[in-house]
């Protein structure tokens, strides 16, 4: 495990280099953020409750979504670009001859990128969207290390589907079309463009029912203390559940991966 520690360490000061880069994106982040508020501030005075929120709780799925844009890479990025691009060079050879899981070695990688995002580039757009918006937050310590743990596990299912994507570079050699699609479905079943609560009848059941419903909607209802008790629990399990079938299809995608790589090399 101190491995993987070292390599999260290693991932979380990689991304502090990129200094310029990432007040670039809290600026994109905060003005995008300001732009998408005043949307949803004309939709909720046309719609009040609309998905079962006030205007001052789809404000807070605003700016949470935001703060947690670069964190979950929902729009891919990260470590898939670079894993793809060793699967098509061959460098990938290298990794597997490492004494390290090839899957648990980019996770940690994934978790010390995200640390540095949810720090350098999600606390600075929620701050300023509180302090110009009237947002659901809460007063309680508790609620809040709820939240961190619903990213952490969002942030796990992200990296799943991420690494999913990325190991059919074995196969297709180039990911950037699976790629696309996937950021895509990703933009419009997490919430990114509204609340999953506001998508009416089945096609609601079915994008709460999938995985990247646990990147964005589900962390900002347990911020806005939409998710207690059982419920909170039940939140956790859901994505937990998606987390665990994800790395699974991931490790069995990665063994056959590495049963072709073992058959071209003999």
């Amino acid at each position: 495990m101190r491995l993987y520690g070292a390599v999260a360490l290693g991932g979380f000061r990689r991304y502090t280099t990129y200094r310029v880069a990432t007040a670039a994106g809290v600026f994109t982040n905060t003005v995008f953020g300001v732009i998408v508020a005043y949307t949803y501030i004309a939709l909720w005075e046309q719609r009040p409750h609309l998905g079962g929120y006030d205007q001052s709780q789809a404000l807070t799925f605003v700016w949470v979504s935001q703060a947690l844009l670069m964190t979950v890479s929902l729009f891919g990025g990260g470590f898939a670009d670079e894993l793809v691009e060793r699967i098509r060079t061959g460098d990938i050879a290298i990794d597997l001859y490492r004494p390290a899981d090839l899957q648990m070695w980019w996770l940690a990688a994934d978790l010390g990128r995200a640390l540095f995002h949810f720090l350098g580039r999600g606390v600075i757009p929620l701050a300023f969207g509180a302090l110009v918006f009237d947002l659901a937050l809460p007063g309680e310590a508790v609620t809040w290390l709820a939240f961190v743990l619903a990213v952490l596990f969002a942030v796990v299912v992200s990296f799943a589907l991420r690494f999913l994507v990325a190991l059919t570079a074995f196969w297709l050699l180039d990911g950037a079309g699976v790629t696309s699609l996937v950021s895509i479905a990703g933009l419009f079943f997490s919430g990114m463009l509204l609340p999953l609560n506001a998508f009416p009848g089945l096609l609601g059941e079915v994008a709460r029912a999938l995985p990247w419903s646990a990147l964005l909607q589900i962390p900002a209802d347990v911020l806005m203390g939409r998710h207690r008790g059982v419920g909170l629990l039940g939140a956790y399990g859901f994505q937990l559940g998606w987390a665990a079938a994800l790395l699974g299809a991931g490790r069995l995608l990665q063994n056959a991966a590495v049963r072709r790589v073992v058959v071209q090399g003999g």
